[in-house]
Formats: C-alpha cells, sequence, structure tokens
C-alpha cells in the first residue's frame, strides 16, 4: 500500500505510468483483438480486452491506494463521495485497436477536487508511456516496465504555422471551422489520447474536439499537456472540471493547445454536436 499520492505527484504518475504500461502490455498481447465483441448503449463496442485491462488497473490501483474512489468506463456507476478520485479509460480507441489502424491507448489520472494532478497515458502501438505530477515525462515501454525517463515541454507556436491533430474517425463541421481560423500548416491523423500526449512532447500544437467525449477519455491528457506548459480550454475560456457527474461525465467541446497565446484566438460551440 502506497501513502497518500498527493504528497509527491511526480513519484505517483511514475506508479500510474507503471500501472498504465502493464494493462497496455495486456492488451498488445492479446491474440483475439475481437474476442467478446458487443455494442454498448451508446454505439461504441467494446471488448473482452477492455475489461480485462480495466480488471488489471482497478486491482493495482487498489492495491497502493485502497481507499480512493475510481471512475472507469467499463464499470462506472455512483460518483465518488470523495474529493480524491481517479479515473480510467482501460482502453481508449478500441475501434483503432481492433483494426490496427491507429494509436490505441491506456488513461489514468488522479483527480483532486476537480482537476487532475497525476496521470499517465500509454501508447502500446508506439512504445511510449507519458506521465506528469508536476513535469512531464516520457519513457519507453515493454513488457519488462518503463524505460528511463526523459523530461518533455510543449513547444511555442511555430512561424510557419501549426501542426493540428485530427482523429482518423471523428471529423466535424465545427471543428473544421475552429481550425480554418488558425494557421494551420500541417494536418497529423492521430488516435485517442495520444493526440494530447504529442502536444505536451512538442511534437504538434493543436487538437480541437467538438464532438462527444467522456471525462475518461481526457482527464489524463489533459493534465500532461497543462503540466507541459499548455492548456486545454473549453467554450468558456476556462479548463475543463472532472467528477461532473449531473452530466453524466460527459466533456464539452475543448481544444488542447501547446502555445497557451492559440487558445486566446479559438471560438468552440457551446455544446457537442
Amino acid at each position: 500500500m502506497s501513502g497518500d499520492p498527493r504528497q509527491d505527484t511526480n513519484a505517483t504518475a511514475e506508479q500510474l505510468g507503471a500501472i498504465a504500461a502493464e494493462a497496455g502490455c495486456l492488451l498488445a498481447a492479446v491474440a483475439d483483438r475481437a474476442g467478446g465483441r458487443r455494442l454498448k448503449d451508446d454505439g461504441s463496442p467494446t471488448t473482452g480486452a477492455d475489461l480485462a485491462s480495466e480488471e488489471l488497473i482497478l486491482r493495482r490501483l487498489a492495491e497502493r491506494w485502497p481507499d480512493i474512489p475510481v471512475i472507469a468506463e467499463e464499470s462506472f456507476g455512483a460518483p465518488p463521495a470523495s474529493d480524491l478520485f481517479f479515473l480510467v479509460d482501460p482502453l481508449d480507441g478500441t475501434k483503432d485497436y481492433l483494426t490496427g489502424a491507429g494509436e490505441y491507448s491506456v488513461n489514468i489520472a488522479l483527480v483532486a477536487g476537480s482537476r487532475p494532478i497525476a496521470a499517465a497515458v500509454a501508447a502500446p502501438s508506439v512504445s511510449r508511456v507519458f506521465v506528469a505530477g508536476t513535469a512531464v515525462r516520457i519513457a519507453s515501454m515493454s513488457s519488462e516496465g518503463c524505460g528511463q525517463w526523459a523530461p518533455a515541454r510543449a513547444r511555442a507556436a511555430p512561424e510557419s504555422g501549426l501542426v493540428a491533430l485530427v482523429s482518423r474517425r471523428h471529423g466535424d463541421d465545427a471543428t473544421e471551422a475552429c481550425l480554418a481560423a488558425l494557421p494551420i500548416a500541417e494536418r497529423r491523423v492521430a488516435s485517442s489520447a495520444y493526440k494530447f500526449c504529442l502536444i505536451a512532447a512538442g511534437e504538434a500544437d493543436i487538437y480541437v474536439r467538438c464532438g462527444p467525449t467522456m471525462e475518461w477519455d481526457t482527464a489524463a491528457g489533459d493534465h500532461l499537456v497543462e503540466r507541459a506548459g499548455g492548456i486545454v480550454v473549453e467554450a468558456s475560456g476556462g479548463m475543463p472540471r472532472y467528477g461532473r457527474s449531473d452530466r453524466g461525465f460527459r466533456n464539452g467541446p475543448f481544444a488542447a493547445c501547446g502555445d497557451r497565446s492559440v487558445a486566446a484566438r479559438l471560438r468552440l460551440p457551446e455544446s457537442c454536436a
């Protein structure tokens, strides 16, 4: 059992990174990725791999922090009774996982009050794991664990124009309108919460999402971007708040920006299409 995870959020983030990497290696090793596939009530797919990854993560979190509640994609229910809780997506990008067409991820965030304080995102298809407490670090990942940690920072907006990250499957007119108002030099296709990671690592500049997402999709990536020097903003101009059971843990439109000055130029819609 670990102590209070708030005392050293960088150490907590490393522990979350180890858990996310372990779950990611489990996902990568699954031979029959479509096994147990079904459609959830919202029409999105889930598989036996999602459930196995979530079971592993929940077990590891309970071993270290048994008193901290968890809101996880495949098993969320009543809102937490505590202002300290975990948000977990055991397999973000299930469609890409099934087809092998993109980067799926494992996302874990520790939230205090309404904002993340430690987070990890593992991206098995590219063998990378990203963590953040007060600072962002990146390591390689394998079945033997995480490699040596290296620091990362978001970058200033390039004078030559921004690199925008766009989804393989979730384009919409509102997102296109937001991007059209910015000096976009390149569009790069990426999947899942890995888009936040690329911004936090200084490898891209902006990710706009006007379609529906859930809190466990974004909390870990949000924290990575914010701790790397960037910002994730909603239509109000403020940062997302987490633990919103009153809206079913759904997010509104948001944009992740590596350079905070870019956020002031955005005009996000008030609600998701």
